[in-house]
């Protein structure tokens, strides 16, 4: 069983969401067919904490584009938003099906070197979505950092990661990827930004899809997408032939 999943790394203007997804709408057009179009972190606004200027609710312009998009793609549509909900704000990857169904995560681990903490409130559960016969978690950015909130306990088959991860700590993002993969046994697909956002740090993208293997595919450091087949028929046998996982810890994880 396979699944397509497209990658579009892309370069958002600092806190202009109209631009950002007529930007994007553009990349969109001319893409092979896909199962699953991952986003970057907050790809319509940059990674902000003016989170009274820029929230949504579930109703807002990125969700709702979000639905047409995936309507129009026949396929999932997800990436991350600033989400205002019930007085408190969340940094959430929306999972926008095509039948037009919403899932989502709330990021977990805030970044509390740039100051998240103080803006938006931490999400509480790990989500899984299932999709064309896949298990996929979802996951955001600084999560990367942090192996026992991925840890993969037999029940998830694709680990994804939308990011704003900065050229600073590339070489972090690199490793922690393909180390996701290899320790979890599971396809592993990564997207981040490129280009300088509104606070001037600069970002090189190194979006990637790396298989349980450890063989992995980057995209560089420009504007650009490409579109990555999986084989969940091939992620089975070799779990079945070197079966880690087996041998997994066993834990709680207590908030």
């Amino acid at each position: 069983m396979e699944l397509k999943v497209t990658l579009i790394q892309t370069n958002p203007e600092w806190k202009k969401k109209e631009v950002n997804l007529r930007r994007i709408s553009g990349l969109m057009e001319n893409q092979p067919e896909s199962d699953v179009v991952l986003l970057p972190e907050m790809f319509s606004t940059g990674f902000s904490m003016d989170v009274e200027e820029l929230a949504e609710n579930m109703s807002g312009m990125t969700v709702t584009w979000m639905m047409e998009r995936a309507s129009a793609l026949q396929s999932v549509v997800a990436g991350s938003l600033i989400a205002r909900e019930a007085g408190r704000f969340y940094n959430r990857l929306v999972w926008a099906r095509p039948d037009g169904k919403l899932q989502w995560y709330d990021k977990h681990h805030l970044f509390t070197m740039g100051e998240e903490h103080h803006h938006y409130s931490p999400g509480k559960q790990r989500v899984t979505v299932e999709w064309k016969g896949w298990k996929i978690r979802l996951l955001v950015c600084y999560d990367l950092r942090f192996p026992v909130w991925a840890r993969n306990h037999d029940d998830y088959d694709l680990l994804v990661y939308l990011a704003n991860w900065p050229t600073a700590r590339h070489q972090v993002w690199k490793s922690l990827l393909k180390a996701r993969a290899l320790e979890n046994q599971c396809y592993c697909a990564g997207v981040n930004r490129v280009g300088i956002d509104g606070k001037g740090i600069s970002h090189t993208g190194d979006s990637a899809v790396i298989t349980p293997r450890g063989d992995t595919s980057w995209l560089g450091d420009q504007e650009t997408s490409r579109t990555f087949t999986l084989n969940l028929e091939e992620l089975k046998k070799f779990r079945k032939k070197f079966p880690v996982l087996n041998d997994r810890d066993r834990f709680d994880i207590e908030f």
